[in-house]
């Protein structure tokens, strides 16, 4: 068994009142050679995009249902109320709600295909480009 040298200092601190050594530096990175053709500004929005779509097309829905409940909590009398021909204002609310379901999911993809739709497909080129610029080197 060999002994190391008396100059060498142990891994941990002998004392606690001893300063921890800094950890050395990270290795240098290289720089890419050219910037990144995607920007996350664009993710961001997309992202973003996305988020309000979907609460637009879910409170409509939801909104609607929560209104219809409410209504049939606080207002039986509005509600039981007869429109004509034995239709009550309940019955014909209850019945809107489907049409009013798919207005939400119309509504969710039409926006899809308008604005959404055009910036992942712009997304999408891009991150083949650099796929494709990343394979030649």
């Amino acid at each position: 068994m060999t002994r190391p040298p008396h100059d060498s200092s142990p891994s941990y601190a002998t004392y606690p009142w001893q300063p921890v050594p800094p950890p050395p530096p990270p290795p240098p990175r290289s720089a890419p050679r050219h910037p990144a053709l995607g920007n996350h500004r664009d993710l961001r929005v997309l992202r973003t995009a996305y988020r309000r779509q979907r609460r637009v097309a879910t409170l409509t829905a939801l909104g609607y249902f929560t209104l219809f409940l409410t209504l049939s909590g606080c207002a039986p009398s509005l509600m039981n109320s007869e429109v004509s021909g034995g239709l009550t204002t309940g019955l014909l609310l209850g019945l809107v709600q489907l049409p009013v379901m798919c207005a939400a999911i119309a509504l969710y993809e039409f926006t899809a295909r308008r604005r959404l739709d055009q910036l992942a497909a712009r997304l999408r080129k891009l991150a083949e480009l650099e796929a494709s610029r990343d394979e030649r080197r």
